[in-house]
């Protein structure tokens, strides 16, 4: 098993892969976790010693502070139609680039920007890569607050479901809303996406399976890239 700080350094290799991919002019969607924070600092870095002209927008109110903090010239994404390239980790991926995403908490927002974005890249330590999603880690579902007892019901009902809390009160997300950790047999993920957000109440999950356009995985800080398209290398 990895150390922490072998983990640590593979994200770090997985993160540098990604930023190179970001070129002058472009508007860069920022992911939020350890492994984004990475990307996010090795952009800032780009940007002061290249001069890069970019503009970002974050997925979660402490990825844009750390963005501003490092100098990233942020925007508000309410008024962004499109993103030329996504930057996030992920909890588990696999090589169909199926992804579970959501452990920080912004998977809403995350699954958000992806959507409007050319290209998005997860990068991941060798951990996350995964036979097949499913092999570990809960799929997160953001909850309406109004709709809290009903949707662990229904949650209930296609696994177990366990709402995340911080300390003795329930987590909030930055849109407000409330998320249940939901173990989930995902042998037929796309059915599994389509029960959850078929759910009243249910505002958005963790499983990422069209979003994902491409992913660095380092192991040893050996960087693999796998693409949807079947390239990689």
């Amino acid at each position: 098993m990895n150390s922490p700080l072998e983990m640590d350094r593979d994200q770090a290799a997985a993160a540098a892969a990604a930023v190179a991919e970001v070129r002058d002019g472009m508007l860069v969607g920022l992911g939020t976790g350890s492994t984004a924070t990475h990307a996010i600092r090795l952009l800032g870095a780009r940007v002061a010693a290249e001069r890069l002209a970019i503009r970002a927008v974050a997925t979660s109110r402490a990825s844009e502070a750390l963005a501003r903090d490092l100098g990233i010239a942020m925007l508000d994404f309410a008024d962004v139609p499109r993103i030329d390239l996504t930057i996030d980790g992920a909890d588990e991926i696999d090589a169909r680039l199926f992804a579970i995403k959501g452990a920080g908490g912004a998977m809403l927002r995350e699954k958000t920007v992806a959507a409007a974005s050319d290209r998005m890249v997860v990068i991941a330590d060798a951990t996350k890569r995964v036979a097949a999603i499913g092999a570990g880690a809960r799929v997160p579902v953001e909850v309406l607050p109004f709709a809290r007892a009903s949707v662990l019901l229904a949650l209930g009902a296609l696994g177990d479901a366990a709402l995340r809390m911080v300390s003795d009160a329930p987590y909030r997300t930055d849109n407000g809303n409330l998320i249940a950790d939901c173990a989930l047999d995902l042998a037929d993920p796309p059915a599994i996406a389509a029960n959850l957000s078929a759910i009243p109440g249910v505002l958005g999950h963790g499983l990422f399976l069209v979003e994902v356009d491409a992913a660095y995985i380092a192991d040893g800080s050996v960087v693999s890239r796998l693409e949807r398209d079947g390239r990689g290398g």
